[in-house]
């Protein structure tokens, strides 16, 4: 199983974007080209922030839309705190 990560970008205007994703460098790098998402296409560059990587593509999106709701100021610490963490060994 592929890992899942959910993601926090800067846009260049200062505002925050989350997103999920299997592959983040190829997504921030889409984000930069124009071609991720409506919302960063005028917002370019974008920076990332963090990237806590899932158990599984549920988890993600679970993750993501849990983040989308915190406000601002929140939304770094709690993607930190709540990303799941993969079973001990």
């Amino acid at each position: 199983m592929e890992p899942w990560f959910v993601y926090l970008l800067r846009c260049a205007d200062g505002t925050l974007y989350c997103g999920a994703t299997n592959d983040v460098d190829r997504r921030v790098a889409r984000h930069n080209a124009g071609t991720a998402s409506r919302y960063t296409r005028a917002r370019t560059p974008v920076a990332l922030l963090a990237a806590v990587p899932t158990l599984s593509k549920g988890d993600a999106l679970r993750l993501e839309m849990a983040v989308k709701k915190q406000p601002r100021a929140r939304k770094l610490d709690f993607l930190k705190a709540s990303a799941p963490r993969p079973p001990e060994a």
